[in-house]
């Protein structure tokens, strides 16, 4: 199997907010859109960023129709933490979860889109020396 290309779809309530807001902090550009969708990317990324409608006539599999994004994270991996903290509060984004650094080498923080969806900028800590890498 050889992967060309991944993505990450979730369904929210609200497209074009979520779209704006990944759109206005953090860099995706909107690669198509239709009624109800919006797909976008970054080249860095790595991986499309799909915003459905929730309840989508078309949405497979039918029992997950209606289900929103919910539990998990979109994780960005980031190489100066800090500078994207501070660039995130000047830009007025409510700050979920307060940068902080766990045992294991994670230096993190967390937003919240308008629907719910959190997004965690990364910066991992090198083991002996305590320094950001």
């Amino acid at each position: 199997m050889q992967i060309t290309a991944s993505a990450i779809s979730l369904n929210v309530d609200d497209v074009t907010a979520s779209a704006t807001f990944i759109k206005q902090h953090f860099g995706f550009h909107e690669e198509m859109s239709a009624d109800g969708f919006v797909s976008l990317s970054r080249p860095d990324a790595g991986f499309n960023l799909i915003f459905l409608q929730t309840g989508l006539a078309s949405f497979k599999p039918i029992q997950m129709r209606g289900h929103r994004a919910d539990g998990l994270l979109i994780i960005l991996v980031v190489d100066d933490i800090d500078r994207e903290y501070m660039r995130i509060q000047t830009e007025g984004v409510p700050i979920t979860t307060a940068i902080e650094t766990e045992p294991w080498g994670e230096r993190f923080f967390q937003v919240t889109d308008p629907n719910g969806v959190v997004i965690q900028l990364v910066q991992w800590v090198t083991e002996n020396t305590g320094e950001l890498r």
